[in-house]
């Protein structure tokens, strides 16, 4: 079965990937453009790849596009260009709707009692296999380049961090020296974003991550790609450790 799997996906990434395809994920991620062309072209096999086998649905009355499925796609590929991934294996389906959309959230109470809150969000991942993003936020964050967020990047970094079934903000490591490295290195500065926050000192990180690791994990995914340079300066050890696990260099494609 691996074997097929393999095959079929050779076969995927080896089709055409139109003019027309291309113009759009240059645009709707200006990241991609000064990608050195055999990264280019491995990205669009990822991308191929998760055309191919992941499920697609507009919401809310959006009417599904290639632009649509191409952009989230092309960030999707982005976060696993060099990594050993099978490409988000518990994600089943992407659901994209054309705004916020209202999220709800069980909180338990006194008396074992349950409450239902809900919540207008731009971007949610489940542990169940899905992603939903609002199409508005993807596109306001293509084209608001380097202020640091980005949903897309932000959500499709949850569905890393719970590979292994914990949303703990620990992926999958490729030794235990960097596991041992992840846990010193990110609990430190956790632990600082959190004091900044408490404090309302400004913080290069969004203070969104403070909330919980993974949490951290996501936003310190959307700062590395977005705001490398600031984020290498202000938390060197933290872009370094995040540059090698992503085995990719945003500061080497500014």
């Amino acid at each position: 079965m691996f074997g097929f799997k393999k095959r079929r996906r050779a076969r995927v990434r080896a089709l055409p990937f139109p003019e027309e395809w291309r113009a759009i994920v240059l645009q709707h991620v200006p990241y991609t453009a000064k990608l050195p062309a055999v990264d280019l072209r491995l990205l669009e096999g990822h991308i191929q790849i998760l055309l191919a086998e992941k499920n697609f649905e507009g919401c809310g009355g959006l009417e599904l596009t290639d632009e649509i499925r191409l952009t989230v796609a092309a960030n999707a590929a982005l976060l696993v260009l060099h990594l050993d991934s099978d490409y988000y294996p518990t994600l089943d389906s992407i659901l994209v709707y054309p705004s916020s959309f209202v999220a709800k959230g069980i909180e338990r109470v006194e008396g074992n009692l349950e409450m239902v809150e809900e919540e207008w969000r731009d971007g949610e991942a489940w542990m169940q296999g899905a992603v939903i993003l609002a199409w508005d936020g993807v596109l306001q964050d293509a084209y608001r380049q380097y202020d640091g967020f980005n949903v897309a990047l932000h959500e499709f970094a949850h569905q890393l961090d719970m590979e292994d079934g914990a949303p703990n903000g620990v992926p999958y490591l490729p030794s235990r020296a960097m596991y041992a490295r992840w846990g010193e290195i990110c609990t430190r500065e956790y632990e600082r974003l959190c004091n900044a926050a408490d404090a309302g000192r400004p913080t290069v990180i969004d203070p969104y991550g403070a909330e919980d690791p993974a949490e951290f994990f996501a936003v310190v995914t959307e700062a590395f790609f977005e705001i490398p340079r600031r984020l290498s300066k202000h938390h060197p050890e933290l872009y370094q450790l995040f540059k090698e696990y992503y085995r990719q260099d945003p500061l080497g494609v500014m």
